[in-house]
């Protein structure tokens, strides 16, 4: 098994909200909506799995069709560079040993999102399995770690800024029939979840590993959702993951605020492991009081040592940055901060990469509040 490190730390119509943002509709398609949070672009989308896709397909159709075309665009060249054709392409690979084990109500969901922004429902399932290449770090801290004891949950995603991925990028609030809202760090025309919370309190980050073409099991950015999706709890997601048919390797930071706790996860197809707050393992050879960390080789011993220096001050400021580079790679897309306890999170993304300082890290971060999102959608009609 490659060799990983994991860390979790446990910190524990127009109206405006105390302490959050503004909350503008920018248009409106069926029971979602395209919303401004100060200056900041919301996707809202409720009903069914069509409906849902739909929604977002009219609602960011240009988007949609752009990520799209950079998404297969800069996989055709890289099977190029390999000698491979379109028909043997990777990604066409990973569609094909994937597709038995996708939730029927996911195709449904692509099938609407390809009807609503006019992109052929192929390549909508193409560039949905991209995410399966993303690389990451991240944590939660919580108890002692902490000031006040509240659970502070920090996700990097790095991966290629240069093809333009953080133009397209949207925070979605989902509101699935029947199962768990949740938020999610994402980008238009992904339906997955790489960062994510949901309404139970529960919030899941993942780190991309080895196992290259391993890829007869649920795709992992539709494992993360579903467990969002379903899991009420830290136990329940955990269980999720453990029981589902898995893909490659990957590694994950599951937090809940409930609790307040944290676990790490290292997974392949045949394995998986948990790892507990301030538990030694093999592979973790720094655990820390109430703190998971999930990260490699120097980026792990400095995200480390940043917790450690902080211990039992880190507060919503201090959390964000021990994301700082070079925690973050010179290719940190997006980083996310959650606060499970109170719904709420942090998001910045990357500038453009022709800029001094594009990395994510650097940027300003957005503030959400997911409560009051979901309070407000219960507000349109």
């Amino acid at each position: 098994m490659k060799r990983f490190y994991a860390v979790v730390i446990l910190v524990l119509f127009t109206f405006t909200i105390p302490a959050i943002a503004q909350i503008k509709v920018i248009s409106r398609q069926g029971k979602g909506a395209l919303l401004d949070v100060d200056g900041s672009r919301v996707l809202l989308v409720r009903g069914s799995p069509y409906e849902m896709g739909f929604q977002q397909g009219k609602l960011l159709a240009g988007d949609v069709n752009d990520l799209t075309k950079i998404v297969l665009t800069s996989a055709s060249l890289a099977d190029a560079a390999d000698g491979k054709s379109l028909i043997s392409s990777t990604l066409s690979q990973a569609l094909d040993r994937t597709a038995r084990f996708v939730p029927a109500r996911y195709e449904e969901e692509m099938k609407g999102l390809a009807e609503g922004s006019g992109v052929a429902l192929q390549s909508i399932r193409l560039a949905n399995i991209f995410p399966e290449q993303f690389h990451c770090s991240g944590f939660a801290v919580f108890g002692k770690a902490t000031k006040d004891n509240r659970l502070y949950h920090g996700r990097v995603l790095d991966y290629m800024t240069g093809i333009g991925l953080q133009h397209r990028a949207i925070v979605i609030v989902a509101i699935p029939d029947g199962r768990n809202a949740f938020i999610n760090v994402s980008y238009a025309g992904f339906i997955g979840s790489v960062t994510g919370m949901n309404e139970k309190l529960v919030a899941i980050g993942e780190m991309g590993g080895g196992g290259d073409k391993l890829w007869d099991g649920m795709p992992m950015a539709y494992l993360v959702r579903k467990a969002l999706e379903e899991a009420n709890s830290l136990g329940e997601a955990v269980k999720i993951f453990r029981t589902t048919p898995r893909t490659c390797e990957y590694f994950y930071v599951i937090s809940d605020g409930k609790i307040p706790s944290a676990a790490g996860l290292a997974c392949l197809p045949g394995s998986f492991e948990v790892i507990e707050p301030n538990q030694y393992h093999r592979m973790l050879d720094t655990p820390v009081c109430d703190a998971v960390i999930l990260s490699k080789g120097d980026r792990y011993k400095l995200l480390t040592e940043r917790i450690k220096q902080k211990f039992g001050t880190i507060d919503r400021q201090a959390a964000i940055d021990l994301m700082l580079r070079p925690v973050a790679m010179q290719s940190n897309l997006h980083n996310a901060l959650f606060a499970p306890q109170s719904l709420e999170l942090w998001v910045a993304n990357a500038a453009d990469s022709s800029e001094h300082n594009y990395q994510a890290c650097y940027q300003k971060y957005f503030h959400y509040d997911m409560k009051a999102i979901l309070d407000f959608a219960q507000k349109l009609n």
